[in-house]
């Protein structure tokens, strides 16, 4: 298991605390993240999704896909900014687990579906928001499938592109029609937000 974290801020919205801590008296939104195998939002990308999520307009009954989803901290904070579900999509079966304890400890179990393996999997369609905090050359090889599960006019939050893979995704995912509404380049990887045509 991982260490224990304190809590931190993130963004102007967001605070990430650990099981124990005492909930802020605040207006900022509380994302409880279990001390686990695949950290607790401290790395750059999911801060910078983090950012990003909670400047998005009109989350309100968003149906959400998580691809590559991990601790499930970027659904758990879709939700909590008004989106009605989420379908949380892991190949690796401690991430699933790790998901389902957040999503419990947070208040969102209900509204969360687990599957434990691939794209090809995901039966829905029609995803408001589609999430992937995932290596770059996965969101190439992933492209067509993914973009066929999001909806006209959604929004795809992209992350966890090395610098130098940058261009090829983006120039990619215009390809498949999509607009590329912002570009964020962090220390070490990108962070790119687009809209499906």
């Amino acid at each position: 298991m991982g260490r224990e974290f304190s809590p931190f801020e993130v963004g102007a919205r967001f605070r990430v605390v650990p099981p124990r801590a005492s909930l802020a008296e605040s207006s900022r939104i509380d994302l409880v993240m279990a001390a686990g195998a695949f950290g607790s939002g401290e790395h750059e990308t999911t801060r910078s999704c983090l950012e990003l999520l909670q400047s998005l307009p009109d989350l309100e009954n968003a149906r959400v896909l998580d691809f590559g989803s991990g601790t499930g901290i970027l659904s758990i904070a879709a939700l909590k900014l008004g989106a009605r579900n989420a379908l949380c999509v892991d190949n690796d079966r401690v991430a699933v687990d790790t998901c389902k304890l957040n999503c419990e400890l947070n208040g969102v179990g209900e509204s969360v579906e687990h599957l434990c393996g691939t794209l090809d999997r995901v039966a829905q369609d029609g995803f408001d928001l589609v999430l992937a905090n995932i290596y770059g050359d996965i969101l190439l090889t992933a492209a067509t499938e993914l973009l066929s599960k999001a909806s006209p006019r959604a929004r795809l939050l992209l992350s966890g592109i090395l610098h130098e893979d940058n261009f090829d995704v983006r120039r990619r995912y215009r390809e498949l029609g999509c607009t590329v509404v912002i570009n964020r380049m962090l220390d070490e990887f990108t962070t790119v937000l687009l809209q499906r045509g």
